[in-house]
């Protein structure tokens, strides 16, 4: 069966939105922090399109076939732009993807899955030996996608975001 979406690269018109989407979504999270918790996250969030400025970056789109923007996600080729806490960024031959946000109204469609899969399709073009990402207790439905897909916990990449506890997670590629 074909997908109703696309997942493509973002355009610098949509970075707007896409930040609104990410406010969204992060903000209604059960056990996330909100805004007034963490206002430099929600206003990095905001400024998503940023990230797409940083060298071997993508910011990623879901677009559905009559042309919504229905999700995002941060892909990053080189673990050293990554941004998080803890040592992912010392993590060499790695991708990893962080900020994966998908609509309310799109949930249920697949398209985290959708989204994780273009992350890992592409750093297998790129010829990288593994992909990191981190979630938390928050994101148990992503956290189980992500187990589902063959990702497995790392605890050395770890860290605390405030009083968040946030867990790493791996998935080995082959060549």
């Amino acid at each position: 069966m074909k997908s109703k979406y696309t997942i493509r690269i973002a355009e610098p018109n949509e970075f707007e939105r896409i930040g609104q989407l990410m406010v969204s979504v992060y903000s209604q999270l059960e056990g996330f922090p909100n805004p007034d918790e963490q206002p430099a996250y929600y206003d990095m969030l905001r400024h998503i399109g940023t990230w797409s400025q940083k060298p071997k970056t993508e910011l990623l789109v879901a677009v559905s076939v009559e042309g919504g923007l229905h999700g995002a996600v941060v892909l990053f080729y080189d673990m050293q732009y990554y941004g998080s806490g803890g040592s992912a960024t010392q993590v060499k031959d790695a991708a990893g993807f962080r900020l994966l946000a998908v609509d309310h109204e799109a949930r249920g469609k697949g398209l985290g899955r959708l989204l994780t899969q273009a992350c890992i399709d592409r750093a297998m073009e790129a010829g990288i030996k593994q992909v990191v990402i981190h979630t938390t207790k928050s994101m148990e439905t992503a956290w189980g996608m992500y187990e589902r897909m063959g990702f497995r916990r790392s605890t050395d990449l770890d860290f605390m975001q405030g009083e968040l506890p946030v867990f790493g997670f791996r998935l080995e590629l082959s060549s």
